[in-house]
C-alpha cells in the first residue's frame, strides 16, 4: 500500500502517553488468548486482566514508551483517516448531496475510557456512536499479524477503514436505527441485525479502497488479497473453529468469512452506495 509521503489527519486523539494498568495474572501467553477471545467475540474481558499483574509485576503506567513501531503505524493510521475523510466527502457530496462530518479516531495503548465502556486490547477497535469516535490500540496490528496470520498494510488499512465506515453508517442513520431494533429484538434476531450492519461495513471499506485507489493510487499488487485475507480470518466460523467450538450460525454477529469476503468484494468492485445495501439482500 503507497501510503508515504501523504496527508495525514487532524482528527487524531493521541492518548497512547497517558497510562494505563498492565495487564496480568495469566502469563503473557494467557492475556494474549483472553485478549483474542475478547476481541473476536465482542467481549469485554477488561475485569479478567485489571489489577493482578503480567508474571511478577504491573503496577499502573504514567509514562508510556513509544517505539519506533508505535510512531510508524500512528503515521499509518493518520493518513489511513485522511484518505477516508476525502473519499467519503466525496461520496457524500456526490451522491447523496450532504455533508460527511469527519470520525475521530483516538489512538491510545493498553487500556483507555469510552462512553461505550473500557477500549482496551480486549475489545479491539471500535467505534463508539455515544460520542462519534473510533477507538485504536495500534498493538492490534501486531496481533493481526502475528496472531491472526493478516499481516500487511492493507489488511490494517481494512481495519481502520471497516470502524470508520460504522461512522459512516451513523451519519446515514442507519446505526441508530438498527441498533433501536436489536434492543426489541431476541437474540438471534439481533445477532442476524448485527451481521448486516457488519457486512455493510466490509462493503463500505471495500468502496472506500476502489475510490482511494483511483484517487491516490494507493494500491499496490497482493493488497486487495491482504484485506481478502483478513477477513477471512475473522469470519465468525473460521474464529469459532480456530477457538476449539462448532460454529453456531444463531450466534454470528459479524458474518462468516466468505460473507464477509464477499461484501468486500461487492463494495470494490461497484463503487456504489447503493451495492452496499445488505439490508435488501434476500441472501447474504
Amino acid at each position: 500500500m503507497r501510503w508515504q509521503g501523504r496527508r495525514g489527519s487532524e482528527n487524531i486523539e493521541d492518548r497512547r502517553r497517558m497510562g494505563a494498568g498492565r495487564a496480568g495474572g495469566l502469563g503473557l501467553g494467557g492475556v494474549v488468548l483472553v485478549l483474542l477471545v475478547g476481541y473476536f467475540f465482542g467481549v469485554d474481558v477488561t475485569p479478567l486482566l485489571n489489577g493482578t499483574g503480567l508474571s511478577g509485576g504491573g503496577a499502573i503506567q504514567s509514562d508510556v514508551e513509544l517505539t519506533e513501531a508505535d510512531q510508524r503505524a500512528a503515521e499509518f493510521v493518520s493518513v489511513t483517516l485522511a484518505d477516508t475523510e476525502e473519499i467519503w466527502s466525496g461520496i457524500f457530496r456526490d451522491e447523496l448531496g450532504a455533508t460527511y462530518e469527519p470520525v475521530t479516531l483516538v489512538l491510545f495503548k493498553q487500556v483507555t475510557q469510552s462512553p461505550c465502556g473500557n477500549a482496551s486490547g480486549a475489545t479491539g477497535p471500535f467505534y463508539c456512536p455515544l460520542d462519534k469516535k473510533v477507538y485504536l490500540d495500534t498493538d492490534f496490528f501486531a496481533a493481526l499479524s502475528q496472531r491472526m496470520g493478516a499481516g500487511g498494510d492493507f489488511a490494517a488499512a481494512y481495519v481502520v477503514a471497516h470502524e470508520v465506515a460504522h461512522h459512516v453508517q451513523d451519519e446515514l442513520g442507519i446505526l441508530g436505527k438498527t441498533t433501536a431494533l436489536r434492543q426489541q429484538s431476541s437474540e438471534a434476531e439481533s445477532n442476524a441485525i448485527s451481521v448486516r450492519v457488519e457486512l455493510q461495513a466490509d462493503c463500505f471499506s471495500g468502496l472506500w479502497a476502489r475510490h482511494a485507489h483511483e484517487a491516490f493510487g494507493t494500491l499496490e499488487k497482493g493488497d486487495i488479497a491482504e484485506a481478502m485475507n483478513a477477513a477471512e480470518k475473522i469470519g465468525d466460523d473460521t474464529l469459532m473453529r480456530n477457538a476449539g467450538r462448532r460454529p453456531m450460525p444463531d450466534s454470528f454477529t459479524h458474518g462468516t468469512s466468505e460473507q464477509r469476503q464477499r461484501w468486500f468484494a461487492t463494495g470494490f468492485e461497484s463503487g456504489s452506495l447503493q451495492a452496499c445495501d445488505t439490508f435488501a439482500a434476500a441472501n447474504l
